[in-house]
């Protein structure tokens, strides 16, 4: 039954992309039992889209509210990824919010048993560059992140977008100090310093590394994951331009 339930997901969700409008979750409130099963979902979605021999993804999204919290992973169409500054008038969204992260790059292949094995502190030498990141946060869902969380993971972890900046070298910092100012359309920005909910952006990495090569390829060379916000969720509207600037590091923009 489990099985039949992901398909039913699946098509749901599928036609939520294609059709551009947003489904009911409440139809499917007990269809998914776990997280295996919303990863799952995650890969037939793919296979639907993108065909069964799609290569490996790209780009990832990676994160938790919490180094003692297990991490949440999810594959991000290579198609709605987009350097800064990036436009998305003409992208279809059900609802528009806004996280601000750091994306970090793989400077070399990473093996499932190299995975299986790193710990936060080794997996800093395998990234080469970093670079700021906006995440355009959307819902295939009627009920957008208030849907039950498993079905929000099966929808990519609500994922809408992705907007990168410059890449710079990966190098050691004081997260801890590290400032961010964040302007959403005529707001005044907002500066969070020390925010990111694993105090690292590395510290993701180990639980992505093994998730993302659990099926036996390796992460290739120049996979990109994106580490969890910096600024919750901030609301956002059509017309609105997005800005984010971290300290030192640089900036990536979106209009919306």
């Amino acid at each position: 039954m489990g099985q039949a339930h992901q398909i039913e997901v699946t098509q749901a969700l599928v036609q939520a992309r294609q059709q551009r409008r947003a489904c009911d979750a409440s139809t499917f409130i007990d269809a998914l039992r776990d997280a295996a099963d919303a990863y799952a979902v995650q890969g037939l979605v793919a296979q639907a889209l993108h065909g069964p021999d799609a290569a490996f993804p790209r780009y990832w999204k990676s994160g938790g509210p919490s180094r003692e919290a297990t991490a949440t992973h999810a594959p991000l169409p290579a198609e709605g990824v987009w350097p800064s500054p990036a436009d998305a008038r003409r992208w279809p969204c059900n609802i528009r919010l806004i996280e601000v992260e750091i994306a970090l790059r793989l400077g070399r292949d990473v093996t499932p048993l190299k995975a299986a094995e790193v710990t936060p502190d080794a997996a800093r030498s395998l990234v080469d560059a970093m670079t700021v990141s906006i995440e355009l946060v959307d819902s295939r869902w009627l009920q957008g992140v208030q849907a039950p969380a498993l079905l929000k993971l099966a929808d990519l972890q609500s994922h809408g977008a992705l907007v990168l900046g410059e890449w710079i070298p990966f190098a050691a910092r004081d997260w801890a100090a590290q400032a961010v100012a964040v302007h959403i359309g005529a707001g005044s920005p907002v500066t969070f310093k020390g925010s990111q909910s694993m105090g690292d952006p590395a510290w993701v990495l180990p639980a992505w590394l093994r998730h993302a090569t659990r099926d036996g390829h390796a992460a290739p060379r120049g996979t990109v994951v994106t580490t969890g916000t910096w600024c919750g969720m901030l609301p956002a509207h059509a017309g609105d331009l997005v800005t984010a600037r971290f300290e030192a590091i640089g900036e990536a923009s979106l209009q919306l």
